[in-house]
């Protein structure tokens, strides 16, 4: 663990802690909604612990409160933890390892860890990213949904607290520095648009699978990087044969003398 502090700047370890603080409130409430509602005090916890998704624990147990089945339940929880997928393609190179540590990471895989893991550039600042967020996140959940069980009902609705704005407010802030690209401020505006637009009309989390769409806007990257990066390749390589060729020019006409 101290080896990953020692690896990310300040700037990053600041927003993780923050992002933990908005994960502490909501998972309390969590805790709090779950068991107020009738639920055994150990079904909020063990959720937190084998699902770890706030958003599918909220729409489980809203399923069970309003009177569905749980098989209704599982079903809602998995279409909303279905936008984890291409999450893990972005993070599958920090995941490198045995089987073992793959399968741990891909419990670790949420949102945020996604996000931090997209903040950094160099391999090694990717892993420490994820797995220092991803481990804090779960602690801190788990440890706060736990504390909001055994309060029961002294904790009210996040809605009522806006609390709910946490995580969108977090992840707006992480994701904004990536957006100075073009590409990729293409395919979040083209996603954006067709979630907001298909959200009245389409069950809860498949409006974030269809944002995916974005993605057919962004272009490719290859042609752009070949454009940008071939030309002054080639502008040098002329400029060293210019520079040898006018070194030798004097020897060549030594040699003619």
């Amino acid at each position: 663990m101290r080896s990953l502090l020692r690896t990310l700047e300040r700037a990053t370890l600041r927003d993780i802690a923050l992002v933990c603080l908005a994960d502490a409130l909501v998972g309390a409430s969590f805790g709090a909604i779950s068991v107020s509602g009738g639920l055994p005090l150990w079904v909020p916890i063990a959720l937190s612990a084998l699902v770890f998704a706030g958003g599918s624990q909220f729409a489980a147990v809203g399923v069970v409160l309003s009177g569905g089945g749980v098989l209704a339940a599982v079903a809602t929880g998995l279409v909303l933890n279905a936008r984890l997928l291409p999450f893990g393609f972005t993070v599958a190179d920090v995941l490198d390892g045995p089987r073992w540590r793959r399968l741990l990471g891909a419990q670790l895989i949420t949102d945020e860890t996604a996000a931090f893991v997209l903040q950094q550039g160099e391999p090694r600042r990717r892993r420490a990213a994820f797995w220092l967020c991803g481990i804090a996140l779960y602690v801190v959940w788990n440890l706060s949904v736990l504390l909001g069980a055994g309060a029961g009902g002294l904790i009210g609705d996040t809605d009522a607290l806006g609390l709910d704005a946490a995580f969108p407010a977090v992840l707006l802030a992480l994701v904004l520095p990536s957006l100075t690209d073009r590409r990729t401020r293409t395919a979040a505006v083209v996603g954006a648009v067709v979630a907001v637009a298909a959200a009245p009309f389409v069950p809860t989390g498949l409006p974030v699978l269809l944002a995916l769409v974005g993605l057919l806007f962004a272009g490719r990257p290859g042609a752009a990087e070949a454009s940008g990066v071939a030309e002054p390749v080639d502008r040098v390589e002329q400029g060293e044969s210019t520079a040898v060729a006018d070194r030798m020019a004097p020897v060549t006409k030594e040699a003619v003398r």
